[in-house]
């Protein structure tokens, strides 16, 4: 039997006092809460904008009287309940999906540039979705929010078995560049599968991104799945945000890191799972979001998975709103709006780290 010491008890106890002023000194709660209920706030009222505006512009009351007081005889109260309401809740679904999974994967990883688009999750989804649409056609939507997952779990485990196996480790660049090989991978047998098979307009849909066409069997499946996810999300907050430190800090505050991980990786996994299913390959959405909220929030998990939550949500309902409002009647990919952010954020970000190594 091991006696600890009283020195190394009382050491362990100032370790785990400075850790937490250092946690309270960097976070913000107060423009947490703030962020949280103007972010709400204006989420309902983008919510309610996008639900009006479309081919047919409908008048606010009658959004609210089609919510609350539904007729089923008249045409615009059809429109809304049957149309836009599950392709709008759809987009706040699948916002608040991929900026939790970015943030969870930022946090556990301590790397900045971690996102589902770039560590090869979304390129693996995609590939199984390809073999679903080739081999499997008319398959129900819950099958295919499985074989998602399947290939997303395939396409991160991939990256982060290259990019462990290298030498010096798995450093934020070279599981960048594992997951730009490995995306780059499945994207080839993706459109391979397309060619032979003609999947090609059901396959250019996906990757395009869009929440076009979201029916409510979609939300009554994806939903529960979500809300169950983020829960398990918030409650490894307060341990991803020691992990966010060090995994000496964490192990040495009694936190068991590779447990941690593991409930992390299954949870990214149902988030990004999940959301790709509805809206295709959208990009950026985790990395961008993030790093948005740290600077906001400060480092406390705790803040930063509700607010990244809320302004995931309010990303992906003003890009659709943008996506149809943009070019009438055609409409602009999602994955293309988001990228012209994404982008030019993802380089700022990779020369940064770039310069700190």
């Amino acid at each position: 039997m091991c006696i600890r010491k009283k020195g190394d008890v009382l050491q362990d106890v100032q370790k785990e006092i400075n850790t937490a002023k250092k946690i309270k000194v960097r976070s913000r709660p107060l423009a947490a809460s703030l962020i949280l209920i103007g972010g709400v706030i204006l989420l309902l009222f983008g919510m309610a904008l996008a639900i009006a505006i479309g081919a047919k512009d409908i008048a606010l009351p009658d959004v609210w009287n089609a919510v609350f007081h539904f007729d089923p005889n008249l045409t615009e109260h059809q429109i809304i309940r049957e149309l836009r309401m599950p392709r709008v809740i759809g987009a706040a679904i699948v916002g608040a999906a991929f900026a939790v999974a970015g943030a969870i994967m930022q946090g556990m990883t301590r790397n900045p540039l971690a996102d589902t688009g770039l560590l090869g999750l979304n390129a693996g989804a995609g590939f199984a979705l390809a073999i679903c649409f080739a081999f499997f056609p008319g398959m129900s939507f819950l099958g295919l929010m499985l074989y998602s997952f399947v290939g997303a779990g395939a396409g991160v485990g991939i990256v982060y078995g290259i990019g462990s196996r290298s030498k010096g480790g798995l450093t934020p660049i070279r599981l960048v560049l594992a997951g730009a090989a490995v995306s780059a991978l499945f994207t080839a047998l993706s459109e391979g599968v397309a060619l032979y098979f003609k999947i090609g307009q059901d396959l250019a849909f996906w990757y395009a991104g869009g929440v076009a066409g979201t029916q409510w069997v979609q939300i009554q499946i994806v939903l529960p799945a979500v809300v169950i996810a983020l829960l398990g999300a918030f409650a490894l907050s307060r341990s991803i945000t020691l992990l966010s430190l060090g995994d000496d800090i964490a192990t040495g505050l009694g936190q068991r890191t590779g447990l941690i991980r593991l409930f992390g990786v299954l949870i990214v996994l149902v988030l990004a799972g999940t959301a790709v299913s509805i809206v295709g390959s959208v990009g950026f959405v985790g990395l961008i979001i993030p790093h948005l909220t740290r600077k906001l929030v400060g480092v406390d998990y705790r803040w930063i998975i509700p607010c990244s939550a809320v302004l995931g949500s309010l990303l992906i309902v003003f890009a659709d709103l943008a996506a149809r409002t943009i070019n009438p009647p055609q409409e602009t990919p999602i994955g293309a709006l988001v990228a012209l952010i994404g982008v030019p954020f993802f380089l700022y970000l990779a020369v940064k780290e770039r310069r700190s190594l």
